[in-house]
């Protein structure tokens, strides 16, 4: 892909688009950590100081990415939930539910909990204060959105779930660090089994995380 110069919003708008796409692509192919500025530049056919243009750093492209990603799950959450939890159950089921629908949906989203692993200590980094700011605002937008949308589903969880919404993002990001673990740490489960008593798959240990914060946030009966 080549482009000419840009000489109107329009054709800015379409190339920065382009950009997102081309880094949303490369996410499909490779982890975080290994999306670069060059390859970039050379998928999306520009050079490196034109994208720059557009995008201050390679982090500030990605952290872009991550409030569209969190935009577009928020907005297919709001089906799995409605399918997975029943209205009429008891504070405790829908509690179980909410867990196992948001386990399952962010396991199946592997690209957006390796954005949220990468967001405090890589993603934040190198890029201004506006950048910042407004990734924050885009950020605290959608937080409460996903907390309105939990709280249809489990009303008990009150004021708590704008903190049970960032402690859900925030863990799917932790543990998705470790899925799937490295060969050599494989190898050292096969050949000691032992050692491997908590190598959980991310699903179920998305599942742990939530159900056992439900438990501290929820309100005693």
């Amino acid at each position: 892909m080549t482009f000419q110069r840009a000489r109107s919003e329009e054709q800015r708008e379409i190339r920065r688009r382009a950009i997102l796409d081309t880094a949303a692509a490369m996410l499909d192919e490779m982890p975080v950590a290994e999306v670069s500025l060059n390859e970039l530049s050379r998928r999306v056919g520009l050079a490196k100081s034109n994208v720059l243009r557009y995008f201050e750093s390679r982090e500030a492209v990605l952290l872009e990415l991550l409030d569209v990603f969190l935009e577009r799950w928020l907005t297919e959450l709001a089906d799995e939930l409605a399918a997975g939890i029943e209205a009429q159950a008891t504070p405790e089921v829908r509690a179980d539910q909410l867990a196992e629908v948001l386990s399952r949906s962010l396991a199946e989203r592997v690209v957006l909990c390796d954005l949220f692993g990468a967001q405090g200590g890589v993603l934040e980094h190198n890029v201004s204060v506006e950048v910042v700011k407004r990734h924050k605002r885009a950020s605290l937008t959608q937080l409460a959105a996903m907390s309105e949308l939990l709280l249809r589903h489990v009303p008990e969880l009150g004021s708590q779930a704008q903190l049970f919404s960032l402690i859900s993002l925030v863990s799917a990001g932790a543990l998705s660090t470790y899925v799937p673990p490295p060969p050599s740490l494989l190898a050292a489960y096969a050949d000691e089994p032992a050692l491997g008593v908590y190598n959980l798959e991310l699903r179920e240990a998305l599942r742990i995380s939530f159900t056992s914060t439900l438990l501290g946030v929820l309100p005693r009966t």
